[in-house]
């Protein structure tokens, strides 16, 4: 009897670790061999899985060590993987005498790190939503097993149904229009509920760093637009968040360590709302050398909003999780850039970190940081090799806010001999000075934070002078997605009012501004002039190697001008609402002995032995 009474014992005891050790996920999915670093973090997660043994034997592979957080459902493994070669793994874990295998798949670079090749200022980037561009016709209008949500297209906030396959239909239209690489807003999942008329359409609340959202597509579908566009000669490039994640995310529920936040107080007790602070928005103190702590903290540890737990870059095991899925992205889907969100608001170290390590692996890759200051020196900071900080950040490309500044003051001013209309234009690009490579500066007019450049209006003069700046100067540029149709809005009321669908990417719509009949005769006007201009971009070496030239506005009329061996470029723009007058000869350096020069948009020949007749608010692109 006392033998069968231990026997029940020890089985209900195999039986209880049986239950208690659960694997749900290992992240990342799988890896790759060749890496210039070998070291393999794994996040094993599931019921008691800390309490767990862990071994494995793989030619090539060594345990590094094996990490005990907080919580009991997360070991951290690390590997060395610098001798294996591809194939499967078996990854054991053991509690007393109960043992769980795992087949984990390493696999073969489809190219070594040096050969992928990022984007560069001889590229035109689009930005586009893809809750707000296009609808495949597989689009599914609810996915089962994601939290309450649902498509309305009359509500501004709510998601929309925007889908990869849609976008993936107009591939051809992004080749017509003339662009060549295109920036989608986040893809990745987000599994937040809808609350009061607001979802996470934007993308910015990741809830699972490995999946694309279900309700634009799957991994598969997602490489499959990455292949699809270099077929056409398209690059994607991804947005990715490490500042912080989505509430849904289970890290926020099961917090692997006390510091995988900061601020995690928050998260804990009843009174932890009145706690909560979110951060102050106010950048400088990152960069201050005067800057308090506080003010630092407030910048830094700060949320960016309640539902966006902000992520503690300074613990390592969370930086080797992002640094990772980073590579991962890179390797598995072959993206040809990376869109950093929130730059500055993540640990300044610990994304100089990863930006080395990313460098290292990938040297011609590009990645761009979102540094929302509208003020150049604290832009240029921020850039790789810096020449006015000690601390490299090894970020390639800075976002040029100060241009998006000035050119949107500039379009309701008159421009006069002082400080207003496109002298502030002159006044931002004098200070490239500052950047370690200017080339590499990200330029844009308006994107998915800001108004609308055209606003509430229909300017398209202003438009043609933003746009003509904009895809001449030396800069990586990045247009908007619909203003080659005119698209308008502000943010007055909702984001959502500047992040309208695009018309005829959705079934129903009344009108297709993807096609030439769908679109009115002002859109048509400006699509041609754009496309125009993009084209004879493309591939030419006066806008990604020429000499930049800036003359001091003058009589209304500010010129900024291009050299390479021999050839000249001359952007000519009327600052003013009144017809006016320049004064040739005082562009003698650019002109030369040349008599006349070629318009870019139109073909015709514009002379330049006589003073050049302008009419209000006109743009001139000539090319000698």
């Amino acid at each position: 009897m006392k033998k069968k009474l231990l026997f029940l014992f020890w089985c209900l005891l195999v039986i209880g670790q049986i239950k208690a050790m659960k694997i749900d996920r290992i992240e990342p999915t799988n890896w790759f061999v060749g890496m210039k670093n070998p070291s393999l973090q794994l996040m094993v997660y599931g019921k008691d899985i800390r309490n767990s043994t862990f071994s494995m034997n793989y030619p090539g592979v060594e345990v590094d060590s094996v990490v005990r957080l907080d919580s009991p459902d997360y070991l951290f493994v690390y590997l060395n993987i610098k001798g294996a070669k591809a194939g499967r793994m078996i990854l054991s874990f053991t509690q007393g005498k109960v043992k769980k295998d795992v087949s984990y798949e390493l696999k073969d670079r489809v190219m070594p790190g040096n050969c992928r090749l990022g984007f560069t200022n001889a590229d035109v980037l689009y930005m586009l939503m893809p809750d707000r561009f296009a609808q495949g016709p597989h689009h599914k209008n609810h996915i089962k097993g994601l939290n309450s949500y649902r498509e309305d297209r009359s509500v501004p906030s709510l998601r929309h149904g925007g889908d990869l396959e849609g976008i993936m239909n107009h591939f051809d239209y992004f080749k017509q229009l003339g662009i060549t690489a295109l920036w989608l807003t986040p893809v990745l999942e987000n599994n937040s509920p809808d609350h009061d008329g607001t979802s996470t359409y934007h993308g910015y609340a990741t809830t699972d760093y490995y999946h694309i959202d279900p309700r634009f597509g799957t991994n598969e579908e997602y490489q499959q637009f990455v292949r699809t566009a270099h077929a056409k000669g398209l690059k994607v490039i991804m947005d990715m968040i490490f500042n912080h994640c989505g509430f849904e995310h289970p890290w926020v529920k099961d917090m692997p360590s006390k510091d995988w936040f900061n601020s995690p107080e928050w998260l804990i007790g009843e009174d932890a709302k009145s706690k909560y602070r979110q951060t102050s928005y106010k950048l400088a103190p990152v960069l201050d050398p005067y800057a308090s702590q506080i003010d630092k903290r407030e910048t830094v540890n700060g949320w960016f909003v309640p539902t966006m737990p902000d992520l503690n870059q300074r613990n390592p095991h969370v930086m080797k999780y992002l640094i990772q899925n980073s590579e991962w992205w890179i390797e598995t889907v072959g993206i040809d850039g990376i869109r950093m969100d929130t730059y500055p608001y993540a640990d300044r170290k610990a994304m100089a970190g990863w930006m080395k390590t990313l460098i290292q692996e990938y040297p011609h890759f590009n990645v761009v940081g979102e540094t929302w200051v509208t003020e150049p020196a604290y832009t240029a900071a921020w850039q790789k090799d810096s020449k006015i900080s000690k601390l490299n950040s090894y970020l390639p490309t800075v976002m040029d806010f100060s241009l998006y500044d000035k050119i949107n003051k500039a379009k309701t001013e008159e421009t006069d001999n002082g400080e207003k209309g496109l002298n502030r234009v002159y006044n931002s690009l004098c200070y490239d000075y500052l950047y370690a490579n200017p080339s590499s500066v990200m330029a844009f007019i308006e994107n998915h934070d800001t108004n609308r450049f055209l606003e509430n209006g229909n300017d398209t003069s202003s438009l043609k002078q933003a746009l003509a700046l904009l895809l001449t100067i030396n800069r990586i540029p990045q247009l908007y997605y619909g203003t080659e149709v005119l698209m308008n809005g502000t943010k007055e009321v909702t984001d959502g009012n500047v992040r309208k669908d695009f018309p005829g990417g959705f079934p129903g719509d009344k009108y297709n501004c993807f096609t030439y009949q769908g679109r009115s005769k002002i859109q048509n006007n400006i699509f041609d002039w754009l496309s125009k201009l993009l084209h004879w971009r493309q591939n030419n070496a006066l806008i990604t190697q020429g000499r930049q030239i800036q003359f001091c506005p003058y009589g209304g009329v500010y010129v900024i001008a291009r050299q390479y061996k021999g050839k000249a470029l001359m952007t000519i723009l009327n600052g003013t609402s009144k017809p006016t007058t320049m004064d040739v000869k005082r562009y003698a350096e650019i002109i030369g002995d040349h008599i006349s020069g070629t318009d870019v948009i139109t073909g015709g020949t514009v002379k330049l032995d006589r003073n050049l007749e302008l009419k209000p608010r006109q743009t001139l692109i000539i090319e000698l």
